[in-house]
């Protein structure tokens, strides 16, 4: 899966959740994603090369925690 912000780094991703921002994510062809749960997220978007992957927890549709 994606966020729906092109995060550069996990980094920025898990500063962005930790400050209390709403991160959404997506699953590109796939269908819908779950509101709730963990699943992994990869980014920068494609077709650039994946240089990160992170572990994330959703809760009602936005990203609250990442590993």
């Amino acid at each position: 899966m994606y966020t729906t912000e092109n995060f550069r780094t996990k980094k920025s991703l898990k500063e962005a959740v930790e400050s209390g921002k709403k991160v959404t994510y997506f699953q590109p062809g796939l269908g819908e994603c779950p509101l709730n749960g963990t699943f992994c997220c990869e980014g920068p978007h494609y077709p650039e090369p994946h240089k990160w992957y992170a572990t994330c927890t959703a809760e009602n549709g936005y990203i609250v925690k990442v590993k």
